[in-house]
């Protein structure tokens, strides 16, 4: 009788195995298809492993988290190399236009002649380009952020009184504190209710997103699937919404990309300057694929924490 309780495990366990190494080559062949894709987000889940493969499988996730953090630091880099060239050739070339123009229109000989609303077009011209270019610069000269604990609420709180039109519906706790730059985290959150508020926005909900939401996170220039992106900090994932117009599917693409905008009157630095602050503090803004009930249009605001 032994004999065959003995035969019964050994065919359990050879079962066992077989059905255990199969799913491990299938989390290795999902892993290197995310790799190939370049979504360097992509994680699975830990659960049911043994500590050993919980331990490789942690490593990978985070792997690929480091990745894209990475990625993500190369790409600003690469913008701020771009911005300095455009920046200094464009004010080179501006300045001059914009100084002799303006000499011309206070001239005896042009004023109220047929010259001077052309030279009023070249001068208006060269000082909108001008403006351009000076707020484009920002993405450039941004500071070393100053890093210190501080709590969220009172600072969401105060970026309600600024946007007095828009009801603010915030579900988090007093006691939640991040470690962020007080200023450029300010800065990031006025410019997502700016936006939302041109979006004709009467709403603006922030939540605590998800720990593990792999559908909370949208493709914006490459994709993002986990709300806690750099798990090498401990972090907090926000959601912002809002119930103003959605985003067409066809910007979500270029969403972040600098000087891309749908506004007549916009500069196109507002979400990618708001991504670059995020990611100087070790944090990410990305856009949420996801929304909850009431809104239309919303982000991913992952900061760094030592409290929640």
């Amino acid at each position: 009788m032994w004999y065959l309780i003995f035969i019964g495990v050994i065919i359990f366990m050879l079962v066992w195995t077989v059905r255990r190494q199969r799913s491990l080559k299938l989390r290795a062949h999902l892993m290197q298809e995310a790799m190939r894709n370049h979504d360097f987000t992509f994680r699975l889940p830990t659960d049911g492993l043994l500590p050993g493969e919980r331990a490789m499988q942690q490593t990978l996730n985070q792997l690929g988290e480091t990745i894209h953090q990475q990625v993500n630091q190369s790409e600003v880099e690469s913008w701020e190399r771009l911005t300095r060239v455009l920046t200094h050739e464009m004010m080179n070339a501006t300045a001059p236009i914009t100084s002799i123009s303006q000499s011309l229109l206070g001239r005896t000989d042009v004023k109220g002649t047929p010259l001077e609303p052309g030279i009023q077009a070249i001068y208006d011209t060269s000082r909108h380009l001008s403006d351009f270019v000076a707020n484009y610069r920002k993405m450039s000269e941004l500071e070393k952020p100053m890093m210190a604990d501080l709590p969220l609420r009172p600072l969401l709180d105060d970026v309600c009184k600024a946007y007095p039109e828009l009801t603010w519906q915030i579900s988090i706790p007093d006691d939640v504190i991040v470690s962020a730059d007080a200023g450029m985290l300010r800065q990031v959150i006025m410019n997502l209710a700016k936006n939302a508020a041109e979006a004709q926005a009467r709403k603006i909900v922030i939540e605590i997103a998800p720990p593990i939401a792999s559908d909370w996170l949208a493709p914006s220039g490459r994709r993002s699937h986990d709300s806690s992106l750099f798990i090498l900090h401990s972090s907090l994932s926000l959601y912002i919404g809002n119930d103003g117009l959605p985003i067409p599917a066809e910007n979500r693409q270029s969403l972040f990309v600098p000087f891309f905008t749908t506004k007549r009157s916009g500069s196109g630095i507002g979400l990618s300057l708001s991504r670059r602050m995020m990611i100087q503090q070790g944090g990410m803004l990305d856009l949420a694929e996801r929304q909850l009930q009431g809104c239309r249009a919303g982000f991913i605001l992952t900061i760094q924490t030592n409290k929640i």
